[in-house]
């Protein structure tokens, strides 16, 4: 039943303009930041103080719009992948080319910017993409997910030891992999590391796998234009990560700093990023 109601919903957003479909995630962002006040609260505190470490003046309603924008924006572009491309103004192409003509394969990070759901689609036009998810709880709504997010030449893996032996795999081949980096891994798998300026557990997966052969490892973001008019798409290629996983996870950190200081608004800033995993060691005092 829930497969359904949830299926008919995507479906009816779908026949929706895209402009339509952000206005609607626009109100749902600002209804969901004044009607809850735990959602309000750890808004506020993310978001608030990355832009006051930053020196920009917050905007909470109009981020909190923009953090239900992106939640549209994802069901949009799985359910009108090729409407989705055919909006989607991409730059620096070229830097993608280069590094995958290399045959060591290519690490695609992506952080939840946006309309960041398109990227995987647009390097699946070019060549195979393995891109790293982690499942929903609800195993009826993790149906549905993988349904509406499956494309051609795209390969989604979970978070788990499989998932990561596919992902090596893929990169012997010579292929792309794709990876959320600002993803709280679970207990275990990740390092305290600063995220604007506080400690947030971070997985070193993406060093891990590009160090191995050497990998090029690119940075994408999915920037909304204005209302309707689709994503301006920016490629970043990384300096090579230090061999050490602090280092290395600090260095990925400040790249998405970088990323997100570009259109703060559009950050999922409603993530628990500073969440303590159950089996992670405690984070350092600061």
């Amino acid at each position: 039943m829930q497969n359904t109601v949830l299926r008919f919903f995507l479906k009816g957003l779908a026949s929706l303009p895209l402009g339509l479909t952000q206005l609607l995630g626009g109100l749902g962002g600002i209804s969901a930041y004044l009607g809850s006040s735990h959602f309000r609260a750890l808004f506020q505190s993310n978001y608030g103080h990355a832009m006051s470490l930053s020196g920009i003046k917050p905007s909470p309603l109009r981020a909190a719009a923009s953090s239900g924008m992106l939640f549209m924006d994802s069901l949009w572009i799985w359910r009108n992948p090729q409407k989705a491309l055919q909006l989607a103004e991409i730059q620096n192409w070229k830097i993608v080319e280069e590094a995958i003509g290399k045959g060591r394969g290519l690490v695609m990070l992506t952080p939840h910017l946006g309309g960041f759901e398109i990227i995987p689609r647009i390097l699946a036009k070019h060549f195979p993409a393995t891109i790293l998810y982690r499942p929903a709880r609800q195993e009826w709504l993790n149906e549905v997910i993988e349904e509406q997010r499956a494309y051609p030449n795209m390969q989604f893996v979970p978070t788990n030891l499989n998932g990561v032996r596919k992902m090596v795999k893929a990169l012997q081949e010579g292929e792309a992999i794709g990876i959320l980096p600002d993803q709280v891994p679970s207990g275990g798998d990740g390092v305290w590391v600063k995220f604007f300026g506080r400690y947030a557990y971070t997985t070193p997966l993406p060093a891990r796998l590009a160090n191995r052969k050497q990998t090029p490892v690119i940075l994408f973001s999915a920037i909304r234009k204005s209302i309707g008019q689709g994503w301006l798409i920016k490629a970043r290629l990384l300096e090579p990560f230090s061999d050490d996983a602090n280092t290395a996870a600090l260095q990925m950190n400040h790249a998405i700093e970088k990323v997100i200081l570009e259109a703060p608004l559009q950050f999922i800033w409603s993530y628990n990023r500073y969440k303590h995993p159950e089996g992670a060691l405690l984070p350092p005092q600061s």
